[in-house]
């Protein structure tokens, strides 16, 4: 358990509490991890600890801009020395939440390692500044296949690839035509494709038309808030961060709601949710179907009041 800055040290207790009450077999190792430290210790503990532990529940862990410029994000390192590569959000309407659309049901994976947040930029000269945007046929390859999986084991209908390789024909046209590759050898999902942009207006617009959707890094980030927003916000939305041997859980977008934190209002729902898919991976779904299931029949009472 990472409880991270804001309210994510709250946010756990909840987690905690309810575990305790429901006699969950999980205990909790607990790392803390200072954002604003210029020492990489307490991220490497961190990163140890998910090693021995195989699984995580995170909060969120603040990324402060006004950092110098050798100072690493804390979450990028995490996602990177686990090569944690498949961020993965489920996106979906919630009973007794009142919200513009309704029957929103999308999966979202987004690549987590390489893109805009490979972290690499300098200065040539003063100021001008070079940022590169990593993009890699091996792993695009990978995180395609792993959406087609998903896509297959969850009984989905199509995967849709978000891009902009109007505009960048080299690094995201690679990526858009590994997604071609990997789709020609799953025939029974339909596949297309759509430009980033677009993406964003037709998902305020008729959000139902999407299915899976598959994206590099940034894109990933900037549609999994748009999502959140669509259904309620980012109280509600769970996410998973999946490699091939470890796998971390938290909240699907990366406010660390330090505005109201220790006031003791926070949302609980998503750290929860995200709570009950760490109890998928680790194959206690009896706890996880009845924690799942109280927190919607709790949503559903007329007299609770979501913020």
């Amino acid at each position: 358990m990472i409880p991270g800055d804001g309210i994510g040290p709250e946010l756990l207790n909840h987690v905690r509490e309810l575990f305790r009450f429901s006699c969950v077999p999980v205990d909790f190792e607990v790392v803390h991890v200072n954002s604003s430290s210029t020492s990489e210790d307490d991220i490497n503990n961190a990163i140890m600890a998910i090693r021995r532990n195989g699984v995580a529940l995170k909060g969120n862990i603040e990324t402060n801009h006004t950092m110098p410029p050798n100072h690493k994000s804390r979450n990028n390192l995490l996602r990177t020395s686990l090569d944690l590569y498949a961020n993965v959000m489920h996106c979906q309407s919630l009973p007794g939440v009142q919200t513009r659309h309704k029957n929103i049901d999308i999966i979202i994976i987004r690549e987590n390692t390489e893109g805009e947040y490979s972290s690499l930029e300098h200065e040539s000269v003063s100021g001008v500044v070079e940022s590169l945007k990593i993009i890699t046929r091996n792993n695009s390859l990978r995180i395609a296949d792993y959406a087609f999986r998903l896509a297959r084991e969850k009984g989905r209908r199509r995967v849709t690839a978000v891009h902009k390789a109007n505009i960048m024909k080299l690094g995201d046209g690679l990526f858009l035509q590994c997604c071609k590759e990997v789709a020609s050898g799953y025939p029974d999902i339909e596949f297309d494709s759509m430009i980033v942009d677009n993406t964003t207006m037709q998902l305020v617009s008729k959000p139902q038309q999407f299915d899976v959707m598959l994206m590099p890094n940034l894109y990933g980030n900037v549609v999994s808030n748009v999502c959140a927003g669509l259904v309620g916000g980012p109280g509600l939305v769970p996410g998973a961060n999946y490699g091939r041997d470890y796998a971390v859980f938290e909240t699907a977008t990366r406010n660390t709601g330090k505005s109201i934190a220790n006031r003791n209002i926070a949302n609980p729902t998503a750290m929860l949710l995200a709570s009950c898919l760490m109890l998928d991976h680790l194959k206690i779904h009896d706890y996880a179907n009845m924690i799942r299931g109280a927190i919607l029949t709790t949503m559903n009472e007329t007299r609770v009041r979501l913020v």
